[in-house]
């Protein structure tokens, strides 16, 4: 038998259906093996559960999962992570031997099923590094997070494509960091206890200032494995971090930060910082309207509702 295995996200409500569904249609372009399959909570309208059923995608019910109550405030300008804790469910999908957690708000650019088949012991989890660079000066962002403590800025194209930046005892802190918009883990029961338990009861819960990446980042300290750039290709390395970027080596796209491709089109004058990227969004949506309106146009609508 082969190994059980799958990509996995998470959608809790209509205005990220469309980042699913084009994040599926291209896991399938690039030719997966492998299905994704979404972990829903009972926010999601039974409309949404519908349209995935009939795109033939996999739906998991499973529980919002946070902090204990007041133990965890965001900030005004991250309000949007205010899910992502639940992210962390993925840990007891124990039908699977092997799971790739994903982010809705990423494209898959060429085929990354070699994630499946990496050597990863039973309490390891891979993820690439966060990029600590802050440009815009958040001031509610780490003080260490600066430029010369980024774990992208030693690398360069074409050695820093697969040799992503090792942690050492004398890395300074952003190197211990991952971004945990893909996170390859092996689910356990066992597992998915000691993390909620450290959710639960973690006396540095207060002081996180990226939800679910800070805590992934703490509870497996010594036990991630560095991930290459290109698995994660946060969108804003591509401005940040021109001699690693390359277009042709990603694998997987994330837009990360707030705005997100679908709420806005891309202007034909250009112009934009990120207009590149989106633009490759876009056009997916675009190629998956095709299949949609083929196959059921009303359904086809609701996407459309929900972008630009």
């Amino acid at each position: 038998m082969g190994k059980r295995a799958a990509y996995v996200t998470l959608l809790t409500k209509t205005s990220y259906l469309p980042g699913v569904l084009v994040l599926e249609y291209t896991l399938r372009s690039v030719g997966s093996k492998y299905p994704l399959v979404v972990m829903v909570t009972p926010s999601l309208l039974q409309e949404d559960r519908d349209i995935l059923a009939r795109r033939g995608i996999g739906v998991i019910d499973i529980q919002s999962l946070k902090p204990p109550d007041r133990l965890h405030e965001l900030s005004a300008h991250d309000a949007r992570f205010a899910d992502t804790w639940t992210k962390l469910r993925a840990f007891e999908l124990t039908d699977y031997d092997r799971v790739v957690l994903l982010d809705a708000d990423m494209i898959v650019m060429r085929i990354m099923d070699e994630l499946m088949d990496l050597s990863l012991g039973r309490a390891e989890i891979a993820a690439a590094h966060v990029c600590a660079c802050n440009p815009r000066k958040l001031v509610h962002y780490p003080a260490d997070w600066v430029p010369e403590n980024c774990a992208y800025t030693p690398l360069s194209h074409p050695t820093g494509v697969m040799n992503p930046t090792l942690i050492t005892e004398k890395s300074p802190r952003p190197h211990t960091q991952l971004n945990s918009g893909l996170v390859v883990l092996n689910p356990s029961t066992e597992l998915a206890e000691a993390v909620y338990n450290h959710l639960y009861t973690s006396p540095l819960v207060p002081t996180w200032s990226f939800p679910d990446q800070d805590l992934l980042s703490d509870f497996f300290k010594g036990r991630w494995r560095p991930l290459p750039w290109c698995y994660n290709a946060l969108k804003t390395l591509m401005l940040i971090h021109k001699p690693l970027w390359r277009d042709e080596e990603i694998r997987c796209l994330h837009y990360i930060l707030a705005d997100k491709p679908w709420q806005a089109r891309v202007s034909k004058h250009g112009g934009g910082e990120y207009d590149k990227s989106h633009q490759w969004w876009w056009d997916r949506l675009e190629l998956l309207g095709v299949e949609m309106m083929t196959d059921n146009s009303e359904d086809w609508k609701v996407v459309l509702a929900n972008v630009a």
